[in-house]
């Protein structure tokens, strides 16, 4: 069992949220999870979601919050993670209208500024990868590498997440070993080993996630994040078959 608490990705389980807010969060504490990384809100505002999440003994890992609505309300965005006693707000997806070279490096100085404006009021800002971001540029570099090397490290940290690293035919923990002490929260998601290479619960898969595991304490990781972009069963089967694998994996 790894001593480092674990969430699930909301987004996982948008269905059931959608149906039945409070339930979903319920379902999760029961689960066993430790905590919840945010898509949303339900509809509900943080205050009211933190009288939820009190009532069924979870935590706040973070939130994922739109480029668009941290462009246009980031202090509303901090204010929300302080109600929720989140310390972390993530990036979590470029549309494919605003990835151009141009796009990029509005994005990176925009989340070096954004990233100061968190730290300074105690919220980290983390960028969370696709498989796109490792599509290479003209130098040679990744534009994922490329936003982490062009952001201050105290300003913006990175949300790795290993099924994308993977399916991009890189590997998780050479990146965690890269920006080591600067991944607080990683993404596991497993992957099949057909040539769909599609979502797969943890263990069931061909990602090592026994290795990246492996890495968190040393690398500083303070929430492993499961998530399952889409399901082939219950979501909540899913979710506790990648957290009954995680309780029985045996981590130094």
């Amino acid at each position: 069992m790894t001593s480092i608490p674990i969430a699930v990705q909301m987004f996982t389980l948008r269905e059931e949220s959608v149906q039945d807010f409070a339930g979903t969060l319920k379902k999760v504490a029961e689960l066993g999870f430790d905590g919840v990384e945010f898509a949303g809100y339900g509809g509900l505002t943080a205050k009211e979601v933190k009288v939820l999440l009190d009532e069924f003994g979870l935590r706040a890992a973070a939130s994922h919050v739109p480029l668009e609505d941290l462009e246009k309300n980031l202090y509303q965005v901090i204010e929300d993670q302080k109600l929720l006693d989140s310390r972390y707000v993530v990036c979590p997806y470029l549309q494919p209208e605003r990835r151009s070279i141009e796009d990029y490096k509005a994005l990176i100085s925009f989340l070096d500024k954004a990233g100061e404006t968190c730290r300074k009021e105690g919220i980290t800002l983390c960028y969370h990868n696709h498989d796109f971001e490792l599509e290479r540029l003209s130098n040679g570099s990744t534009i994922l590498e490329t936003i982490f090397d062009k952001t201050n490290a105290n300003n913006i940290k990175a949300e790795l997440d290993v099924y994308w690293l993977t399916k991009a035919g890189e590997n998780p923990v050479e990146w965690m070993n890269r920006y080591k002490n600067r991944t607080p929260l990683i993404h596991l998601k497993d992957m099949t080993t057909d040539d769909e290479q599609f979502f797969a619960e943890l263990g069931t898969g061909g990602v090592d996630i026994e290795a990246v595991l492996h890495k968190g304490k040393e690398n500083g990781v303070e929430w492993w994040v499961v998530e399952q972009d889409v399901c082939r069963r219950s979501p909540f089967e899913s979710i506790e078959i990648s957290i009954n694998y995680l309780k029985s994996v045996k981590v130094n």
